[in-house]
């Protein structure tokens, strides 16, 4: 079971008092909610707070209103809770634990764009509920659809996401034309993901709340934990709570951040200390491997997933990510050659930006980090097979597993004030 835990100093920003409850509408308004506030307030607000996207790609979260603000035609919202990457939990808790928290922040990015309408795209059937239940117990000021769609790795990339909303599949589309330029139904749409939007609603409420990091970390051998730190924790820190401190390494943001070896624990979780040393805070997913655990077969079984993962639209990212996994396992195997190590490293560099969405470069990214942080102990295994290793070479698609933690919820909800 995934527990929860906070490591702020003082009130934790998006775990709230009682994590492990449903949020009701007339608590949250009790608490500051839905209070009236200029948009250009609140976007000067978010532009000063220097808010990053919290899905994955850490854009500037501004950046992206303006561009929708500027496109010249009433635009569309989407609140993006599709929570591909393996290893992470924290949108689907925020969605079935803090809906109002996500449709506060959603209805204010519809202000600040001046939208007309709003999406909330979802897979985990238990936040759908609940952020259907947040809709009744206040029904919002912009028109607010709750879309749904199956889980997958790509399935919230944005264009897969204005795909489905537009009737589609949900799979990546080629671009441009980039979202905020035309989205769903063709007009400028903003896709935020759920936390981004979280956080907005907690720069309107409480403009000096602390700025934060929500990681989902986990392990073999761990008890997984949904975890709010201050931005600037070290993953030193993280790895003395999870009594991980002699772990061989981390991997870092979900498949896109890569690998870290051990010295990579004094990094700070902020952007650009993570960002030097070559991985970022992606969503927040953060995997601490066990002594005696490989990193080489910890990359073999997630460039297996990736290749699994692939939408196979195109042709770059279905062979790309076809010979990483399969020259990875040759690696675990111990059959492969230095022409296959040359490779790898040929193709963590020539591959990134090839795909329509960013699954090809996070296998890239994977690749590339491993032979940075691991050169020698990747290059060992060509002698013969890593007793490190799963013991018949195949890859473990239950490693990035992690199960959200229980929300309890009441049977009535209440409606809040107006």
């Amino acid at each position: 079971m995934t527990e929860i835990h906070s490591l702020m100093t003082g009130p934790a920003p998006l775990l709230g008092e009682s994590p492990d409850r449903r949020e009701t509408g007339d608590a949250y308004w009790r608490a500051g909610g839905y209070r009236e506030m200029s948009p250009d307030l609140l976007f000067n607000r978010v532009k000063a707070a220097g808010l990053r996207g919290r899905g994955g790609a850490g854009f500037p979260a501004a950046a992206k209103v303006q561009a929708v603000r500027a496109a010249g035609s009433v635009p569309v919202v989407v609140a993006n809770g599709a929570e591909g990457e393996p290893g992470s939990v924290k949108d689907r808790w925020l969605m079935r634990a803090r809906p109002h928290l996500v449709l506060d922040g959603m209805l204010r990015a519809a202000d600040m764009t001046r939208a007309a309408r709003c999406y909330v795209y979802v897979a985990d059937d238990e936040a759908a509920d609940s952020m259907r239940r947040a809709l009744a117990e206040r029904e919002p000021v912009v028109p607010t659809w709750i879309v749904r769609f199956e889980h997958s790795y790509v399935a919230g990339e944005e264009t897969s996401a204005i795909r489905r909303i537009n009737g589609g599949p949900a799979l990546p589309a080629a671009k441009p034309p980039r979202p905020f330029e035309s989205g769903v139904d063709g007009v400028p749409t903003l896709v935020a993901n759920v936390e981004t939007l979280a956080r907005i609603a907690l720069l309107a409420a409480r403009p000096q709340t602390p700025d934060s990091a929500v990681l989902t970390v986990s392990g073999r051998g761990l008890e997984a934990e949904l975890v709010e730190v201050p931005v600037g924790t070290s993953l030193q820190a993280l790895a003395y709570r999870a009594d991980r401190l002699d772990t061989p390494g981390v991997l870092m943001g979900g498949m896109f951040g890569g690998i870290l070896g051990p010295g990579g624990l004094a990094t700070a979780l902020e952007p650009a200390a993570l960002a030097a040393a070559g991985s970022a805070l992606g969503c927040g997913a953060v995997y601490f491997l066990a002594p005696g655990e490989c990193p080489v077969g910890l990359a073999a079984d997630g460039l297996a997933r990736l290749a699994a993962e692939s939408s196979r639209q195109c042709g770059v990212c279905v062979s790309g990510t076809a010979a990483l996994a399969r020259t990875m396992t040759s690696v675990v195997h111990g059959t492969a050659g230095q022409e296959d190590l040359a490779r790898l490293s040929r193709w963590s560099q020539s591959l990134v930006r090839r795909g329509a969405c960013g699954l090809l470069d996070a296998a890239a990214n994977l690749a590339a980090s491993l032979l940075r942080s691991f050169g020698p102990l990747t290059e060992a295994h060509l002698d013969g097979r890593c007793p490190r290793c799963s013991a018949d070479g195949t890859p473990d698609s239950d490693r990035f597993q992690v199960a959200p933690p229980t929300v309890r919820t009441t049977s009535h909800p209440v409606s809040a004030p107006r």
